[in-house]
This record gives structure tokens, C-alpha cells and sequence, in this order.
């Protein structure tokens, strides 16, 4: 059974879409891998991290923009698209903080060598406020 969630339940979502290079997809996962179990740990209710399957829907005509053109994908990338949920944007904000105060964000624990496995400057990133939100 479907149910709508009431206003005082909704839900705030942190979204990212983002071109990996395939050669570096595995590194990436890994990466994402060690965020998610962070950002759980410090209080998000899901941490989310896909990548692209059909990114060329048949919308019958509908004219839109595909997530390949809007992370400047190139054919040797593949688009993730990732999303964190929270409570509120105040939960977002305090779970946040946590995590870049955790220990395991300090920049002495990266390899700067490696950098890193996406191109930044490609990367799209905001906050969401729901306003409709049905769970099972």
C-alpha cells in the first residue's frame, strides 16, 4: 500500500549528476562506497550512488535534455547520478558538518597522486526540499 507523506514528514535530498571515466569507474565506486557508510554513519537516511543504463529514454517526442549532455559526458564516460536523503535541510546541514569534521575527511588521509576519479568541474550538485514523497 502507497501512502503520501505529510508535510511534516518531507524529506530534503542532496542531488548529483557527474561524468566518471570509465577507466576510472572502479576507483570512483570505491570512493563512493567509503562516503556512503560515512554520511550513514553521521545520520542520512540513504545514501544513493547509480550509474547510467538508458540515457536515451523514448519520451514519444517530448523534447528534454538527457543526463549525457548535461554532465558533458563524452563516449568514454559513464554519468552517475547520486543522491543523499535527509530529514530536513536543518538534518542535511548537522549530518554535514559531521561528516567534514569526521577525521576520515582529512586531506592527510587522500593520495594526492591519485586525485580525484571525475572531472569536478563537470559534476552538478543542489539541495532539494520534497514535495511529494510516497513510500512503501
Amino acid at each position: 500500500m502507497w501512502r503520501i507523506q505529510s508535510i511534516c514528514m518531507e524529506r530534503y535530498v542532496d542531488g548529483f549528476v557527474l561524468a566518471v571515466p570509465n577507466e576510472n569507474l572502479d576507483a570512483y565506486r570505491e570512493m563512493a562506497s567509503q562516503a556512503g557508510e560515512l554520511w550513514i554513519e553521521h545520520g542520512a537516511l540513504e545514501y544513493v550512488e547509480a550509474i547510467g543504463d538508458d540515457m536515451e529514454p523514448d519520451m514519444d517526442g517530448m523534447p528534454m535534455r538527457p543526463f549525457p549532455e548535461l554532465a558533458e559526458a563524452g563516449d568514454d564516460d559513464t554519468v552517475v547520478f547520486s543522491f543523499i536523503v535527509f530529514e530536513s535541510r536543518e538534518h542535511r546541514d548537522e549530518v554535514n558538518a559531521k561528516v567534514m569534521e569526521d577525521p576520515k575527511m582529512d586531506p592527510e588521509n587522500f593520495d594526492e597522486d591519485e586525485g580525484m576519479p571525475f572531472d569536478e568541474a563537470r559534476m552538478t550538485y543542489g539541495g532539494f526540499r520534497s514535495i511529494v514523497n510516497y513510500e512503501r
